[in-house]
């Protein structure tokens, strides 16, 4: 009981170790594919074709001058990207990065918790994190990072809604909220992606807009709100909201591989490969390729649409993702209900 307890702490830090630095270095890649994209070299002055520059950049943060407002309340205004760090690092805790490594007679599990509610777990704690944002930009008590906080509130709302009504259609298809489950179900090429295709879309849409991440980034739309709802922030506090998109993009592009995408399953590789520890191993590797080309997809679209206008955004999850995201339910149910009436029939 002590080693397994052991074990999982060891696990849970690894995971936040490992959000941490695929954040840092997410900005270095952002700014390279973003030079790429515009013709441009992007950093290549710290280090080694610049690979340092993340590493300057978190000494940079340190280093500059803290500053609180004086007609701010402290304890929100510090408590605000509190929340939001935590809550984007929490979220980690019920992926499957893989399967399990036998050693000695005793396995030990690439999940940190594998609870049987797991997507109400995701759920819950992005829920919270909205607090984060809020808490902050009402703190601030300045109008610009109110404004941003309104958005952002009234934004992921809104999208939570349609993106928990597409993954109602995947409960339905699957039979489980276990993440565990759902991703081992998915063996071959039996990615729910196939099952699924809209939900998926809308679930990737949704993504982006729970992240903020552009075209959906109007919490922080400098062209309107100066830095949207950490324009009062400096130092390590506004370094928390800027990891913390980093981290909650690169757990997004995790979920959407767990999801949709097979997670830790590859197709054809149980021909080659017959040891069950380095098959866990290999489908480690596969499930952060996968979730490398969503953190890329992410940044992809970034540098290449432009942001939408409020009404826009908000016209989409309304008008748009929800009402697909009921017609998805009805097909799905419609679909599994002539599955099971032909069933019927032909026994």
């Amino acid at each position: 009981m002590l080693a397994y307890i052991i074990y999982k702490a060891i696990l849970a830090i690894c995971v936040f170790a490992i959000s941490l630095v695929i954040a840092m270095y997410a900005t270095y890649a952002e700014r390279k594919i973003a030079g790429f994209i515009q013709d441009r070299l992007g950093p290549n002055r710290a280090g080694w074709l610049g690979l340092l520059q993340p590493v300057a950049d978190g000494v940079k943060m340190f280093m500059k001058e803290e500053m609180i407002p004086d007609v701010s309340n402290k304890f929100l205004f510090i408590l605000g990207p509190s929340i939001a760090m935590f809550t984007s690092l929490m979220t980690g805790a019920v992926i499957p990065w893989g399967t399990s490594l036998t050693i000695a007679g005793h396995e030990y599990s690439f999940q940190v918790a594998d609870v049987n509610i797991g997507i109400l777990y995701l759920f819950g704690v992005t829920s919270v994190g909205v607090y984060g944002i809020m808490v902050g930009g009402w703190a601030s008590n300045n109008k610009f990072s109110l404004l941003g906080a309104l958005r952002a509130s009234s934004q992921m709302i809104s999208y939570e809604l349609a993106m928990g009504l597409s993954i109602i259609a995947l409960v339905m298809i699957t039979g489980t909220l276990s993440t565990r489950e759902i991703a081992m179900q998915q063996h071959g090429w039996h990615w729910n992606v196939l099952y699924q295709p809209l939900g998926c879309l809308i679930f990737i849409i949704c993504a982006f807009a729970e992240t903020n991440r552009a075209p959906f980034d109007l919490p922080e739309c400098e062209s309107e709100l100066i830095g949207g709802y950490h324009t009062e922030y400096s130092s390590m506090k506004l370094g928390f909201y800027l990891f913390a998109e980093y981290i909650n993009m690169f757990i997004s592009s995790a979920v959407i591989s767990t999801f949709y995408f097979g997670g830790y399953n590859m197709p054809f590789i149980g021909r080659f490969v017959h040891d069950p520890n380095m098959l866990a191993l290999l489908g480690c590797f596969f499930m952060f390729c996968k979730t490398f080309f969503f953190i890329f997809f992410f940044m992809w679209v970034r540098w290449t649409l432009p942001r939408f206008r409020y009404d826009q955004l908000m016209k989409l999850g309304w008008k748009g993702l929800i009402p697909l995201s009921i017609l998805n339910i009805f097909i799905t149910g419609a679909v599994m209900y002539r599955h099971e009436i032909i069933g019927l029939f032909t026994k």
